[in-house]
């Protein structure tokens, strides 16, 4: 069983450029919370804890959001829906925190992890992942930390399409036509691609 871990924020009546940048120099991060009910609620939270628990959860684990708002606390369990960095400064410069009902399936995406030595690439080929994360749907708390992806059956010109991939229970992925997730590429194949030198 995993650990439920919780953030608090507080709630902040000031919005805008000026308020927000004193908020980041004070080393708070402004965010808000929604859900898909319609509630939104202007947050703060300061950026150590948050990155503390980023860190954990990622975007793709629920956690327990409890908002300081009006002398009154809520928990909300959550998802970090988006998060924005500051393009050179090691500050976050926003971050959205999406509310989800236990009960109702979502849309996340999550991340892939390749796991054992292609035989392909034992004999001279090159293992290409085509994409890094997936997206699934599945309920709050099935949400994978990741999805591994064993390759090691993998020959020269052989893929995982996305149809193969092996989910944990409650899981399925999202996906309107079959694609290649990961393949052993041959290594012609990969000089023709930078331009058949």
């Amino acid at each position: 069983m995993k650990e439920q871990l919780s953030l608090t924020v507080q709630g902040r009546a000031e919005r805008g450029k000026g308020p927000n940048s004193r908020l980041r120099a004070q080393k708070m991060v402004p965010g808000v919370y929604y859900d898909d009910k319609g509630v939104n609620i202007p947050v703060v939270v300061a950026d150590l804890p948050f990155r503390k628990v980023f860190q954990k959860v990622g975007s793709s684990r629920v956690f327990d959001l409890i908002i300081d708002h009006d002398g009154k606390t809520e928990t909300h369990p959550s998802l970090i829906w988006v998060v924005d960095a500051h393009p050179y400064k090691n500050q976050i410069d926003h971050v959205d925190f999406y509310g989800v009902d236990p009960t109702k399936q979502i849309h996340v995406r999550v991340e892939v992890e390749v796991k054992g030595k292609p035989k392909g690439v034992v004999v001279g080929g090159k293992l290409e992942i085509y994409h890094e994360d997936l997206e699934v749907v599945c309920l709050p708390a099935n949400i994978p930390d990741k999805i591994v992806i064993d390759v090691a059956g993998l020959e020269i010109n052989q893929a995982i399409q996305i149809k193969d991939v092996v989910l944990p229970e409650g899981v399925k992925a999202v996906f309107d036509s079959n694609f290649a997730v990961v393949a052993v590429i041959s290594p012609t194949a990969e000089a023709e691609g930078e331009g058949g030198k």
